[in-house]
């Protein structure tokens, strides 16, 4: 969703920090956060650093429990089960809070009050929408994988963007990358495989071995359409130079509110044809998922509470992601994301009760090993260049 996925999910190949499992856009090559200044070198204190650190691990920590609750949380009775499947009105809500909170941002840090506006030109509308209908269709379908996939798998494969990313460029704009980040695609690969593989010890969802399959394909073609996005935003900060992170955040977060809105006010009629039967659109009283969840939420209130927080969460952590990077810039910021990541997936196995065995323990080692290697070396490789640049 063109909000976060997290994003919250995590990208630098051209020098930008996304958060996919959010859908939200952070921050590209354009961004002036992301060249370093003696100003931001004089707020490198430890205060700040506690400060931004402490905002995105409460934040994405509070959001990745919500997201998981949400999702996956029996509300009925075990012979009745009541699921909250309604992934559009939580995307809605999601990309409301991050467009609004977003604005908020981007006016109160903006050089001055004309600069930076949201839509700087026509021609930029077009990939904004391609990206922000991208967006819209990915997350639905990573939340319906929530129903065959328990969430630490989950956690783990958006964990993963730089396949997918890798796997577009190559093959749709031709890039070429060092070797270093195909041997850590392989090792994340890897990571992945080994900890599905080992799943039988764990506690899984009471679905069968199809279901699951269903799951992985489900969350494949979400990782495919998350690599189509960051793909299609690099683009964009190619051909836009001047535009950043801040200003595109803000205009897909709009466009996707106003998307998914259309969807849900018109998906009573879209359930009485072929088309919703075969998206799931339910069919039965009150048909359309916004009726549908409306009546879910005033049965059970609780759920309705989970979701704006879910989205004021999000909203709130892309602030705190803002800060660190033009704080401290990317090499802090992909540290603390990757830890976040992990810490996100400890707690769910502690305020879930999810059991890992010990083969899984050491596919999420590879994986997030792999994600923070990666990081590294790309921060070194761009210093080198730097050098070599200031040398000629």
């Amino acid at each position: 969703m063109a909000t976060q996925n997290g994003n919250a999910r995590q990208h630098q190949a051209n020098g930008k920090i996304a958060e996919h499992e959010l859908g939200l856009t952070l921050g590209g090559k354009n961004d002036p956060a992301l060249k370093p200044n003696a100003e931001a070198k004089s707020a490198d204190t430890l205060l700040n650093l506690i400060i931004c650190a402490g905002g995105i691990y409460a934040s994405f920590l509070t959001w990745g429990v919500l997201q998981e609750r949400i999702t996956t949380t029996n509300y009925g009775t075990s012979t009745n089960r009541e699921v909250f499947q309604y992934p559009v009105v939580v995307n809605t809500v999601q990309s409301l809070f991050a467009a609004s909170l977003g604005y908020l941002y981007l006016l109160f840090t903006r050089p001055t009050p004309a600069s930076m506006p949201v839509i700087p030109s026509r021609k930029i509308l077009g990939p904004l929408c391609l990206v922000a209908i991208i967006s819209s269709v990915s997350s639905p379908i990573g939340y319906a994988s929530l129903q065959h996939v328990d969430y630490i798998t989950f956690i783990l494969a958006k964990s993963c963007k730089l396949l997918p990313v890798m796997f577009l460029h190559v093959t749709l704009y031709g890039k070429r990358y060092p070797f270093y980040k195909y041997a850590v695609v392989a090792l994340v690969t890897a990571g992945v495989a080994i900890f599905t593989l080992q799943s039988g010890g764990g506690k899984k969802k009471t679905t069968n071995s199809g279901n699951s399959i269903y799951g992985l394909v489900l969350l494949s073609i979400n990782l495919l359409f998350d690599g189509l996005t960051n793909s299609t935003q690099d683009d964009i900060y190619a051909k836009f130079r001047g535009y950043t992170g801040k200003q595109m955040m803000v205009a897909l977060n709009i466009m996707s509110t106003i998307l998914t809105t259309l969807f849900l006010l018109l998906s009573p009629y879209i359930a009485q044809t072929g088309v919703g039967a075969m998206v799931g659109i339910s069919t039965g009283k009150g048909a359309g998922e916004l009726w549908d969840a409306i009546a879910f939420i005033q049965r059970h209130p609780a759920v309705g509470r989970d979701i704006l927080m879910f989205g004021a969460a999000g909203a709130l952590g892309q602030v705190f992601i803002f800060m660190t990077l033009s704080i401290f810039g990317s090499l802090v910021l992909v540290t603390v994301t990757v830890t976040r990541k992990m810490l996100t997936m400890i707690l769910s196995v502690v305020y879930f009760g999810h059991a890992l065995t010990a083969g899984q323990w050491v596919g999420v080692g590879l994986v997030f090993g792999g994600v923070g290697i990666e990081g590294y070396l790309t921060k070194v490789e761009k210093a080198q260049k730097a050098r070599e640049k200031k040398k000629a």
